[in-house]
């Protein structure tokens, strides 16, 4: 048996963005979309688990036709910080060759990832390739990386909530919080 952790507001925890303002950007970033591919039909691809939140909002803001698919990727393990090596940890379900792909990232930190996804995906022979991503923290890069479309650059504080994680807690959180000091974890008690 495990006891109870509360996850949902812990003292460490200040918002940085609300929940009101994310989906005010996301509308924005809605609108450049159909604006940027007008006429054409756009591949959401979400990058598991953490951009699942902000791909169905975005998608809800994209008037033109959508079709959505995800990847699995990931370099960061339990930690907060990239362990620096990339696993593909689920594959498409759909060809995307000849298609308009927008990979849709919760957050681009140090590069690492998202170039890595970028060398894969490139070699499937999509008609364009770009980048949404709902935060950027530039300061962080390491690998260069393009970002089209941008909802927010932060600072380096290790972020929650909307999607993002810590070992797994937190995602449900409807704003974006910093998290000064990962609570401890309990351990199951025999």
């Amino acid at each position: 048996m495990t006891a109870a952790v509360d996850l949902t507001a812990p003292s460490s925890m200040r918002v940085l963005l609300s929940a009101e303002q994310i989906q005010a950007r996301i509308a924005e970033l809605g609108r450049q979309i159909d604006e940027d591919y007008a006429g054409s039909v756009v591949h959401l691809v979400g990058i598991l688990k953490g951009a699942c939140f902000f791909l169905a909002d975005l998608a809800r803001a994209i008037s033109l036709p959508a079709r959505l698919d995800f990847i699995g990727i990931s370099s960061y393990g339990k930690g907060t910080t990239s362990s620096g090596e990339v696993k593909l940890t689920k594959d498409l379900d759909t060809s995307i060759e000849g298609a308009d792909v927008l990979i849709v990232e919760d957050i681009v930190d140090s590069g690492i990832t998202l170039h890595y996804l970028m060398q894969v995906l490139k070699q499937r022979g999509p008609r364009t390739l770009r980048v949404a991503a709902l935060l950027d923290k530039p300061s962080r890069r390491v690998r260069p990386v393009e970002v089209a479309y941008t909802g927010f650059q932060i600072p380096d504080e290790f972020v929650v909530g909307y999607g993002l994680d810590y070992a797994e807690d937190y995602r449900n959180l409807r704003d974006i919080r910093v998290l000064d000091e990962p609570p401890a974890k309990i351990s199951p008690q025999h």
